[in-house]
């Protein structure tokens, strides 16, 4: 009989206590470089988003001085 990983549902905080500490213990000579990164990655990804949403902007402004010409 065998039991698919969805009965066994969310782990508790012991369960995420022991998995934060193994995870410690593996990367934690470089867990302040890959947290780093990790944060450069979000802030990049934040101007590109925000780019993106000025250059929407700017052509909705522009569709809105420009006359339909109907």
């Amino acid at each position: 009989m065998t039991f698919p990983i969805a009965y066994f549902g969310m782990p508790g905080p012991l369960e995420l206590a022991i998995i934060g500490g193994i995870v410690l213990l593996l990367f934690g000579n470089r867990l302040p470089s890959v947290m780093r990164s990790l944060g450069k990655g979000i802030t990049e990804f934040k101007k590109g988003v925000q780019g993106i949403e000025e250059d929407i902007d700017q052509a909705v402004q522009k569709d809105k001085k420009e006359p339909t010409g109907e």
